[in-house]
């Protein structure tokens, strides 16, 4: 055996030490799965470990990086930018998903604290029944995106329409760095303190918000509480062109008038529809009923769902979804007066309610959404622009799509949009790839078994899927070239190349500090 077989054996035996042998994954179905994400599968880890605590997490990334290895976190698994996916082999990912409790809900000081490998999912059913809620609540993958993953991604859905992304609602953290050590951030990070407030001094809560997990490990971390909105209306548009339904979302979202606000090109509309089932419609209808607050309510919901059932959408174009939440039913009643006019302003025809109703009843629902209707592989790629670019953003994504027309469908390679506003200052535009290519172990493991069982798959397809990634490659490129940001940067889309070189060193120079030897999730954010 070569000493360098001796010094990783003996790590192993350390890493199984700390987390216990069942935690310690070395088998190559493991390595394989937890080193992939939804669009890259390439260099398998060298061994998953499970830490169980923050003690352990510390302990497993020490013993790590004093061996010179790599150490990647990985939540729920869910990204699509390979930003847990390793650069080099040897590499020990650190599965996170052991480290799930609530730790405190405290409704005097309003914040609630959970390990970061809890769901999202998990922690909005702890805090149902307390009349409290975070600001930003969940992505829709959050039956098994985790916290700490959302914050390293800075995800956004549930609640971004009035209070932004999954960072803007967390305000303080516990860190683990490159040596083992642990840091604490905001108001938790004075010696007598509490983590009751973000700000205390400059803000290292931001700091390891947004880094893909190229900064350090997100142990702990406390959100914000507010009182739940219960009040709550939908309205739904369809417009003839995209153009129209961009405009009126960019009103919505100026005006504040919607906790949620997407929309969906006619293509992906239509992969929406094909790929659900009559059994999920049933299970969305309870869902529906179960939310509409009284037996009336719920019957009365049911029908008018029931009633609609999908025919009405077989002649939308572009729809708009529209969730409106607040505390009372007038104050809801009269947001969703202003949006029906701001549709009707931008040529929107209104139409039946059942998607945003459906989905919010629903909302943290399987992720089948991560295959096309017939198995195909899915993959998106984003650009989140300020309103005064949306359009030319718009337009300059078609062209480049017209562009690789002849290969799009030599390759028969579909795109459709999803698009959706944050807060009242930004746009998410999302350009979306389906393309007839084999599953990888991460859609056999994620999607319900019902649902895989029921479809056709593909055999390997490799010129189509390369065709995926240069396409997509390019649309980066456009994204930089029109001041686009991202969200879960990862190994992706440019952001040194992109920054103000001063801005750059100072991001290197915190990188230097925190992790000398770059052992951190290496070339993530493109930091060496």
């Amino acid at each position: 055996m070569t000493a360098h077989a001796q010094a990783g054996d003996q790590l192993l035996a350390q890493l199984a030490a700390i987390v216990g042998q069942p935690h310690l994954l070395t088998d190559a179905e493991s390595c394989c799965y937890y080193a992939q994400d939804v669009f890259t599968r390439d260099i398998p880890a060298r061994a998953v470990a499970q830490p169980g605590s923050t003690a352990e997490l510390a302990a497993v990334v020490k013993a790590a990086t004093a061996a010179a290895c790599a150490v990647i976190p990985r939540g729920g698994g869910m990204s699509y930018t390979s930003g847990y996916v390793p650069v080099a082999g040897g590499s020990i990912i650190i599965d996170m998903r052991r480290m799930d409790r609530v730790l405190e809900i405290n409704r005097e000081d309003m914040y609630v604290t959970v390990e970061c490998g809890c769901t999202w999912k998990d922690l909005y059913q702890a805090l149902q029944g307390s009349g409290l809620r975070t600001p930003y609540w969940g992505t829709l993958s959050g039956s098994m995106a985790t916290v700490g993953g959302g914050l390293s991604q800075n995800s956004v859905f549930w609640g971004s329409g009035q209070f932004g992304s999954a960072a803007d609602s967390v305000i303080g953290l516990e860190v683990v760095l490159a040596d083992g050590s642990v840091v604490k951030t905001g108001a938790g990070a004075q010696v007598n303190g509490s983590p009751f407030f973000r700000h205390f001094g400059p803000d290292l809560t931001g700091l390891f918000t947004c880094d893909t997990g190229a900064l350090g490990f997100k142990a702990v971390a406390t959100l914000r509480l507010m009182p739940e909105l219960p009040a709550r209306e939908f309205v739904a548009f369809d417009f003839d062109n995209a153009a129209d339904a961009i405009a009126a979302m960019s009103e919505i979202a100026r005006q504040g008038l919607a906790s949620e606000c997407f929309g969906f090109d006619p293509f992906l509309q239509a992969q929406r529809l094909k790929r659900e089932s009559l059994a999920k419609d049933v299970k969305a209808l309870a869902g529906v009923m179960k939310s509409a607050g009284s037996l009336l309510g719920a019957l009365q919901e049911g029908a008018r769902v029931s009633l609609a059932g999908r025919r009405y959408m077989d002649d939308v174009d572009y729809s708009v979804q529209v969730i409106i939440e607040q505390r009372n039913r007038p104050a809801a009643a009269e947001l969703a007066a202003q949006v029906r006019s701001v549709g009707k302003q931008f040529n929107g025809r209104e139409i039946e309610n059942s998607i945003p109703k459906i989905t919010r009843a629903n909302p943290f629902g399987p992720v089948n959404n991560m295959l096309g209707p017939a198995g195909e592989r899915w993959v998106p790629v984003h650009g989140l622009l300020p309103h005064s670019k949306i359009q030319q953003g718009y337009a300059a994504v078609e062209a480049l799509l017209q562009r690789h027309r002849a290969d799009l469908d030599k390759y028969e390679i579909a795109t459709g949009y999803l698009f959706a506003t944050v807060s009242t200052n930004c746009f998410v535009l999302e350009p979306v790839f389906f393309w007839p290519d084999a599953m990888t172990e991460i859609h056999r493991r994620s999607v319900e078994p019902q649902h895989l069982a029921r479809l056709q798959g593909f055999a390997e397809n490799l010129q189509a899927r390369a065709a995926v990634q240069r396409i997509r490659s390019e649309m980066v490129e456009l994204f930089s070239d029109l001041g686009a940001v991202h969200l879960q940067i990862g190994k992706c889309y440019h952001y040194g190349a992109g920054l103000e070189p001063e801005t750059w060193k100072v991001i290197q120079g915190i990188k230097k500090l925190l992790d000398p030897q770059a052992r951190v999730n290496p070339q993530s954010l493109g930091l060496d």
